[in-house]
C-alpha cells in the first residue's frame, strides 16, 4: 500500500520535496530539493510521482479477456517487489527465475506500474505478435481443457498421465504436442487452493491455506481489509418536494477491519447492486472534505486511500464484471466470504446492529420486526427526506460511532486507533497518511455502472432516453470488425443523476460527458425513471418513448401536488372545527361559573336564546382558563 510518511521523496506542486514530518490527518511539513526551503503542504495536494495533464481513461474495460487476465498475472508477479524495502537485483532475479523471465522484462515491467499505479500498464501493445516458438491457441486451449476435466479431478492422476492425454489429443487433430516441461509449467501455474480444493476438498484446502486466527487475517492495519455489504435501513423516507412517503432505503456500508472506522457509504433507494458496491468503494479511496464541507459539517473523517483487499460476501450483485475489472485495474484484491468460516468475524453485521439500534429512535422508523413496532405508523409518522437521513447519519459516524469506545478494538475509539496507526506509538512505528487519489474523476468512474449501446445518427439511446454530443458523430452506425454487426459502445453513468452519461472513446480511450438530446428536460434520478416507466407499461394503451416519459413524470408531479394540497386543506378544515368546538365548550363552562344559583336553575328551565346567534370566534379575553 503506498503511503506517504516522514523521510519520503513527495511531488508538491509538481516540484519533488521530502517530508519532514505530518501535523494531524491533513498537512505535512516539507523540504524542497530545489531551494531547500521549507514549507506547510496539505497532504491532498502531494502527489509519489510528477503530475500531468491527463483526462479520464479505462484502457481495463476494452482490453479482451485474455489479454487483462495476462496483465493481472503480471501484477501479481511483481506485487511483492513493489513495496519491498531496500529492494536488490537478487530479488528481482529471483522473481523473474520463478516466472521464467529475464531480469530486463521484470524491470520493464516494474518501471510501467510505478509511473501510472495501474495494472492497464502491463496489458501487452497492440502491435506486438507471438513471435516463433510459442504454443498456438488450439495446444493452450487442449492444455486448459484436460487440466481443467481431467487433472482437476479428486481421483488425482499424475501428471505424466495428463501430459500422455494433451499428446494424444494433439496428434488426433495433427497438431504438434508441447514438451512435457511445459506441461509440468502449466500444472505449477495452478492456484494452491483451487488444487486443493478440486482434487482434495473444500475442507482440506481450508485446513492447509486458510489461517486460523482469533480475528478476521490479513486485517493488521488501516485499508488492509474493508468489508461491505447491504442492508434495508429501518426507517421511512419522505420526497424532498411533497414530503409523503416513498420507502425504506438501502445502506451500502464499507469498514475498516483493523480499525472499525467507517470507509465510505452509500445510501439509496435503488435495490442493492453492482453499482451499490461501486459508488460505496468510490466513498470510501475518496478523501472526505469536500464532501463534509457541502454538508456543513466541521469534523475529521480522516481515512481515506485505495484498500489492499475487499471483503464481500457471495451475493450476486457482488459478483459483477464492472466491479472485478475495476478492482483489478487499481490494484484491489477483490474476496468472497467462504462459508462456514467464524474466523471472518461479521463486523459490518455488528456495524449494521449498532446502526439501527441508532435509527429506531427516529420518527418513521420501522423497528426491527412486526412485534418491536406493534401499531407504530411509520409512514404517517416519516418526515426525514433521503438527503437528511444521510446528514443525519454522516452525523453519528463522524461525531459519534468515531469516538465511542469499541469493544473490537479493547474499548479504544476507532479514531484514536487509527491516529495511532498514522503516527505511531510507544510500541509501534507509524505507517503514515495514505497516498490520496491523483485522478479522482477517473477513479470514480471506474466503479460507477456501465452499459453498451450502438450510436446512431440521432445520437444514443439507454433506457429510452436519448443522447447526444458532437464526439459520437464519428462513431454513427459503425461496424464491429469481427461480426460486421452494429459495434456497442460502452457508456457509464451515475444512478443518482443520469442527465449526462461518459461515452468512453475506443481511439482515445478517454471518457466523454454526453448531455441529453434534449437539455430542456430535468435531472432525475434511474429511480424515478424506472418508477414511471413501470407505471407507464401497466397501461397496453401507452406506448413507452421519450415524450411519454417525461409527460408521466409531470403528471406525476402534478397529482401528486394536487394530493398534498387537498391533504392540507382537510387537515386545515378538521383542526379548524375541533377549536371552534373546543372553544365553545369553554365558554360555556366559564358562564356556568358566574352564574348564581337561582340563575342556573332558570337557565336549566329555559334555554340560552343568545348562545344559538352567539358567534363562535368571538373569543373572550381568558376564556381559555379553567377552574378546578
Amino acid at each position: 500500500m503506498k503511503t506517504i510518511r516522514p523521510g519520503q521523496l513527495v511531488y508538491w506542486r509538481n516540484s519533488p520535496a521530502i517530508v519532514l514530518e505530518l501535523k494531524g490527518f491533513s498537512d505535512a511539513i516539507l523540504r524542497m530539493v530545489e531551494g531547500e526551503s521549507t514549507d506547510v503542504a496539505a497532504v491532498a495536494d502531494l502527489a509519489l510521482s510528477p503530475s500531468s495533464e491527463t483526462t479520464p481513461s479505462a484502457p481495463h474495460l476494452l482490453a479482451k479477456d485474455k489479454e487483462w487476465d495476462k496483465a493481472v498475472k503480471r501484477y501479481e508477479l511483481i506485487r511483492p517487489l513493489l513495496n519491498m524495502p531496500g529492494r536488490q537485483a537478487m530479488d528481482v532475479q529471483r522473481v523473474a527465475d520463478a516466472a521464467g523471465k529475464s531480469m530486463v522484462t521484470i524491470y520493464r515491467w516494474l518501471n510501467r506500474f510505478e509511473e501510472t499505479g495501474l495494472v492497464s500498464s502491463l496489458l501487452r501493445p497492440a502491435r506486438s505478435d507471438k513471435g516463433e516458438g510459442r504454443l498456438t491457441e488450439e495446444v493452450e486451449q487442449i492444455i486448459a481443457l484436460q487440466i481443467q476435466d481431467y487433472y482437476l479431478k479428486q481421483e488425482r492422476p499424475s501428471v505424466v498421465k495428463l501430459y500422455r492425454r494433451i499428446k494424444e489429443q494433439c496428434l488426433e487433430v495433427d497438431l504438434d504436442p508441447p514438451h512435457k516441461n511445459t506441461v509440468y509449467a502449466r500444472v505449477r501455474e495452478i492456484e494452491a487452493r483451487e488444487l486443493l480444493r478440486r482434487r482434495y476438498s473444500p475442507k482440506h484446502a481450508r485446513e492447509k491455506l486458510e489461517p486460523l486466527h482469533g480475528q478476521f487475517p490479513g486485517a493488521d492495519y488501516p485499508n488492509a481489509v474493508v468489508q461491505i455489504d447491504h442492508t434495508p435501513v429501518d426507517v421511512v423516507v419522505v420526497d424532498e418536494e411533497h414530503r409523503l412517503p416513498i420507502g425504506r432505503p438501502y445502506l451500502t456500508l464499507a469498514i475498516d477491519v483493523a480499525t472499525k472506522m467507517v470507509s465510505g457509504f452509500l445510501m439509496t433507494l435503488d435495490p442493492p447492486g453492482a453499482l451499490s458496491a461501486g459508488l460505496c468503494v468510490a466513498h470510501a479511496v475518496m478523501r472526505k472534505e469536500h464532501w463534509l464541507a457541502k454538508r456543513d459539517i466541521p469534523v475529521e473523517w480522516p481515512i481515506y486511500g485505495k484498500m489492499n483487499k475487499i471483503h464481500l460476501d457471495n451475493a450476486k450483485e457482488f459478483r459483477g464484471k464492472m466491479l472485478e475489472r475495476a478492482c483489478q485495474q487499481h490494484g484491489i484484491i477483490l474476496e468472497h466470504r467462504p462459508k462456514g468460516q467464524p474466523n471472518y468475524g461479521p463486523h459490518v453485521e455488528r456495524a449494521f446492529r449498532t446502526y439501527m439500534g441508532e435509527c429506531h429512535s427516529l420518527p418513521g422508523t420501522t423497528f426491527s420486526n412486526v412485534q418491536m413496532k406493534m401499531k407504530y405508523d411509520s409512514e404517517g409518522r416519516a418526515c426525514l427526506t433521503l438527503s437528511e437521513l444521510e446528514h443525519w447519519f454522516t452525523c453519528f459516524i463522524v461525531y459519534c460511532y468515531h469516538h465511542r469506545p469499541h469493544a473490537g478494538i479493547s474499548d479504544i475509539p476507532p479514531v484514536k486507533l487509527y491516529h495511532q496507526f498514522v503516527h505511531g506509538s510507544e510500541t509501534q512505528p507509524g505507517i503514515g497518511l495514505p497516498a490520496p487519489i491523483e485522478d479522482e474523476t477517473n477513479f470514480r468512474l471506474d466503479f460507477t455502472p456501465y452499459v453498451e449501446r450502438t450510436v446512431q445518427r440521432h445520437g444514443v439511446v439507454i433506457d429510452s432516453i436519448h443522447y447526444y454530443a458532437p464526439v459520437l458523430r464519428r462513431w454513427v452506425q459503425a461496424e464491429d470488425e469481427n461480426t460486421a454487426l452494429a459495434r456497442k459502445f460502452i457508456f457509464s453513468r451515475d444512478p443518482r443523476d443520469i442527465s449526462i452519461v461518459y461515452f468512453l472513446d475506443p481511439e482515445t480511450k478517454n471518457y466523454c460527458p454526453i448531455p441529453y438530446l434534449n437539455n430542456t428536460r430535468p435531472a432525475v434520478s434511474l429511480w424515478e425513471l424506472r418508477a414511471v416507466t413501470k407505471r407507464l407499461r401497466e397501461d397496453p394503451a401507452n406506448r413507452v418513448d421519450e415524450e411519454t416519459i417525461f409527460e408521466g413524470i409531470r403528471r406525476m408531479r402534478e397529482i401528486e401536488e394536487a394530493a398534498i394540497e387537498k391533504t392540507r386543506l382537510a387537515k386545515q378544515q378538521r383542526s379548524t372545527e375541533k377549536r371552534k368546538r373546543r372553544m365553545a365548550a369553554r365558554r360555556n363552562g366559564w358562564q356556568g361559573v358566574h352564574k348564581s344559583a337561582a340563575e342556573a336553575v332558570i337557565t336549566q328551565a329555559e334555554p340560552d336564546q343568545g348562545q344559538a346567534t352567539e358567534d363562535d370566534d368571538d373569543i373572550q379575553p381568558f376564556n381559555d382558563i379553567q377552574l378546578s
